[in-house]
């Protein structure tokens, strides 16, 4: 065999042509509500007028057809029920079933609006040979209540044209053309007009067409179809495109007999996680991003994420994380009747950079608060643990960025914040409110002046001492209207002290309606200790 027949890529491509009626029987046989040889079918609106979408076995052996309208369904079967369609949650399960597949290889493609890609190059061995992949999926899936259609070829779209017509068909490195040669125009999946224009043309098959002159076929369909129908024939082919980025290092467990108890699912990601460290210690690579993906046998897959500030190169870490992540889980780890496989996966790895740890007492200080960060983000979320940034603007709220701690721990430590004063009075309250609150000025000294008293809360407020003002201009650059603000820094009769401003300037920015200037607004933003 040549180097590149070896290296050549197998794709396996899966059909559920019944997958919206089968998602709905599913359903009503989980609640045991369903009901044999009943026919139903699945409608969705075309052209103002409902047709069959979907339909079940029993109502095909009546002679329904998808897009056939509904009023002609009923009139040949009036017990047919009918369900309506929902695209949404069709496309969920679609996605659903991809999960699962990931059980064979990672690389898994949506074909919608009812199909997958598999490339399953360099890894059908795994599983006895293609022959026997092709068979264990399609009987798990079956049993899963799916009606599923598979081929296996050396490009996509010859195999999605087999699945379409030939299901079960295995082609050889090379075979394509032979494969598909006997099949129908239609088969190739190129839109109503173009099948169309090849019946009319008196080519019925895929062999007649490529019969052909390629320039013909060109000139009179269509520079892509010539090039759906050269990828069909297996001279060339298009990438599939994976749902999820291929990771970096994966380790897996299959179970003969399925696992359900926590001790084995934690001794299982234990050892998991023992040989991920080896794998990524021999390039000197650390994790930062890592994913556990449980499959149950009834074909459920829960997959848990975990994140690290620095790269993690200890199984004990990974342990810790996802101990963590495992206990704080809103919905618990169900195993149903148990997980058949569990994979440990490396998404994100960088190279560790090795550091002086001996005698630095602020790296072993760093590396302590880097795993606190981390425990704490697996447990309540990495978005909820952040760090402060100071911000090159003179807009109060926003001269503070909050930013996820576990990917800007150092750049929080090196941040430089504007020195206070000393002994000086701070300019900025040590509380500043998120979003500035109204407050009510009966009057005010006009056009620049602070208020004599104002109502905040339902409180009235008598100004004894102020500060200010200190004006703040909007940046012009920003989209919108954005109005001047004059700061004060206040104490009123009681001792509290208020950072309060108006909002805009009277008679130069704030006006009704007919164009007359009106007072501007008043809002406190923080108060002071």
């Amino acid at each position: 065999m040549s180097a590149s027949s070896v290296n050549r890529r197998r794709i396996l491509s899966l059909w559920l042509p019944r997958l919206p009626i089968d998602r709905i029987q599913r359903f009503f046989n989980s609640a045991g509500l369903g009901k044999a040889n009943e026919p139903n079918i699945v409608v969705i609106k075309d052209n103002n007028a409902l047709v069959i979408h979907a339909l079940d076995e029993a109502a095909e052996r009546l002679g329904l057809h998808i897009g056939q309208p509904l009023a002609n369904a009923r009139a040949m079967c009036p017990d047919l029920k009918v369900f309506d369609a929902d695209v949404v949650a069709d496309a969920k399960t679609l996605c659903d079933i991809a999960d699962w597949c990931d059980r064979f290889t990672p690389l898994v493609a949506l074909d919608p609006p009812h199909g997958l890609f598999l490339d399953i190059t360099g890894c059908a061995h795994l599983f006895g040979g293609e022959a026997a992949l092709l068979q264990t999926l399609v009987r798990a899936l079956g049993r899963q209540g799916f009606a599923v259609s598979a081929a296996i070829a050396g490009t996509s779209v010859c195999a999605r044209t087999l699945t379409r017509q030939a299901t079960g068909t295995i082609v050889a490195d090379g075979g394509e053309a032979a494969a598909i040669d006997r099949l129908p125009v239609s088969a190739l999946g190129a839109g109503e007009a173009i099948t169309t224009g090849l019946r009319r043309a008196g080519l019925k098959t895929i062999g007649d067409v490529a019969s052909r002159n390629a320039h013909e076929i060109t000139a009179r369909f269509g520079a892509r179809f010539s090039t759906l129908l050269a990828h069909a024939l297996g001279q060339g082919d298009a990438p599939i495109n994976p749902r999820k980025p291929l990771p970096d290092y994966i380790v897996e467990k299959r179970f003969a007999e399925p696992i359900a108890t926590d001790t084995m699912i934690a001794m299982t990601l234990s050892r998991l996680a023992d040989t991920l460290i080896a794998s990524m210690e021999k390039q000197g690579k650390g994790a930062r991003r890592l994913e556990a993906a449980f499959f149950r046998t009834d074909g459920v897959v829960r997959a848990i994420m975990v994140e690290t500030g620095r790269p993690v190169t200890r199984s004990a870490v990974i342990d810790r994380l996802f101990r963590e992540r495992l206990d704080a889980l809103a919905d618990p780890l169900d195993p149903g009747f148990g997980f058949d496989m569990v994979r440990l996966s490396a998404s994100r790895t960088e190279v560790v950079v090795q550091e002086q740890r001996d005698l630095d007492a602020h790296v072993h200080d760093n590396d302590e608060l880097a795993a606190l960060i981390d425990r704490i983000a697996a447990r309540i979320g990495g978005k909820r643990v952040v760090v402060h940034l100071p911000e090159d603007t003179h807009i109060p709220e926003c001269a503070v960025l909050a930013a996820p701690a576990q990917h800007h721990l150092a750049a929080a430590m090196q941040a430089e914040w504007p020195a206070r004063a000393e002994s000086e009075p701070p300019l900025r309250p040590l509380r500043l409110f998120e979003k500035p609150e109204p407050v009510t000025v009966p009057f005010a000294t006009v056009p620049d002046g602070p208020p004599h008293q104002f109502t905040w809360r339902r409180a009235k407020h008598a100004v004894v001492r102020v500060e200010g003002p200190e004006r703040i201009a909007m940046e012009w650059w920003q989209d919108g209207k954005q109005l001047t603000r004059d700061y004060f820094r206040i104490e009123d009769a009681e001792g509290l002290r208020f950072w309060i401003f108006r909002d805009g300037l009277y008679e130069g920015e704030v006006f009704d309606g007919d164009g007359k200037p009106v007072p501007p607004n008043w809002y406190v933003h923080g108060l002071f200790a």
